[in-house]
């Protein structure tokens, strides 16, 4: 038997520009169209948890929702004032928080150690900083980044370890080792020689050369404007945030790393069978994924007012837990994952304001948080879909293809065409191999690649 001939491919057999921008816009519609339709339906029901628990029956209630609504939207968005505060306190660390979740979710591995890893790399970080203030702040304030980072790394790496080669489910472990950072790290901040000598349960602030400056001060310096930098709290970690999620794109899609950790996720078996070493490639996501979490710690600590740590911080704030709802609603992709920080870090923001001004319990955001979850993992869109008259459902019906009948001789290849199925898709130019007598061989088939 001989080996199968591959075709060359030519442009010829390259599909045109404008089907291959269908066959984009169709994908890109398949991904943003389950988290905004979860989004739709979560505001619903939000709206119907007002109308339910609003105390004041005399007033119009629909009235009472679109003023929730709007001062939410306002709180987070509505001037450059709020748009900072939202950029600087929720989309920088969580960004980072859900790109450590995603990654890992491409993995097939659930991360819930990202809170744990936010904490160890501030923590790291603010230690590194009262340690050394003597040096200067172009080589101080890059080696708090990279300690941060690396101590993130650290505890992940310790994740994929145990997952790898001692087979501990990664949800326990790293529900445990968040736990033992968060007391870990109050102990170091109530300890000296970080503590603060006033006696207050948080570290002594960071001085000045270990400080991010805020882009208003950069702005004020270089082109003398005016802008308020109580007010305006943006810092240059933004830019480092735009680098890391282009860092996880170009990972996950243009790398032989990123398809391994691919198909690791979707296909363990396929995986060993193609020779990908399993366990070094989990060890390594969970590395990566960790140094994301540090990294968000570190930043955090260093460009916001205050800049010290207090107790009880870490294991009160929210911000690698919802970097969960971020990574699911973002469908772990880096565009999905920067709209999906702005849109809940927006909801984080905002909540404040609407408390002040609609009277609506901020509690609201959690319920529209855990209900946009509960709708994706719902998915009740393809089921929708499956009760639409045919009509009505949009993309393309897949159909059997004739397979072309050989010649007796041997084993021939067959170019087919690629062919779109709802919730799946096949692979462009797939091969279909017909044997001699004109049969496609059975999947109990004994071939294997570049075998008789």
């Amino acid at each position: 038997m001989s080996v199968p001939t591959m075709q060359p491919d030519t442009s010829e057999q390259r599909p045109p520009a404008a089907r291959r921008l269908r066959r984009w816009a169709s994908a890109l519609a398949l991904s943003l169209g389950r988290p905004i339709v979860a989004i739709i339906f979560a505001f619903i029901a939000g709206a119907i948890v007002i109308l339910i628990t609003w105390p004041d029956k005399t007033v119009d209630p629909f009235t009472n929702v679109f003023n929730a609504y709007t001062t939410l939207l306002h709180g987070s968005y509505g001037t450059s004032v709020n748009v900072s505060i939202t950029l600087a306190q929720q989309f920088i660390p969580l960004t980072l928080a859900s790109l450590s979740v995603a990654i890992a979710f491409r993995a097939g591995l659930f991360n819930i150690g990202a809170a744990g890893q936010l904490a160890i790399g501030g923590t790291v970080a603010d230690m590194i900083g009262l340690t050394h203030q003597s040096w200067p702040a172009w080589l101080l304030v890059p080696t708090m980044i990279l300690a941060g980072t690396a101590a993130g790394a650290a505890l992940g790496g310790i994740v994929g370890f145990l997952k790898a080669w001692r087979g501990a489910h990664e949800v326990v472990t790293t529900i445990m080792l968040n736990w033992i950072v968060f007391w870990g790290s109050d102990y170091i901040i109530n300890s000296p020689p970080f503590a603060n000598s006033s006696g207050t349960p948080e570290t002594s602030v960071l001085p000045t050369n270990a400080q991010l400056p805020s882009l208003a001060a950069l702005s004020n310096q270089w082109f003398h404007t005016n802008f308020s930098t109580f007010f305006y709290t943006v810092d240059v970690s933004i830019f480092l945030v735009i680098i890391a999620v282009v860092v996880y794109w170009f990972i996950i899609s243009r790398t032989t790393f990123g398809y391994e950790l691919r198909v690791v996720g979707q296909n363990p078996q396929a995986a060993r069978y193609a020779g990908i070493p399993i366990k070094r490639t989990i060890l390594q996501v969970m590395l990566i994924s960790g140094s994301f979490a540090g990294l968000a710690g570190a930043l955090n600590l260093m460009g916001q007012p205050g800049y010290t740590l207090a107790a009880m911080t870490y294991s009160q704030l929210t911000t690698g837990f919802d970097a969960i709802a971020v990574a699911l609603l973002g469908n772990t992709t880096a565009l999905g994952v920067v709209i999906a920080s702005l849109f809940l870090g927006g909801l984080r923001s905002g909540s404040t304001e609407m408390q002040a001004i609609a009277h609506v319990d901020p509690n609201l955001v959690l319920i529209i948080e855990a209900l946009v979850l509960f709708f994706i993992a719902a998915e009740f869109i393809p089921v929708i879909r499956r009760h639409l008259p045919r009509w009505m459902r949009s993309g393309p019906t897949p159909t059997l293809l004739p397979v072309a009948r050989a010649k007796a001789g041997p084993m021939t290849s067959i170019k087919t065409d690629t062919s779109v199925v709802e919730g799946d898709a096949m692979d462009v130019g797939s091969e279909s191999y017909v044997d001699g007598t004109g049969e496609i061989p059975s999947r109990d088939s004994n071939l294997a690649p570049g075998k008789d």
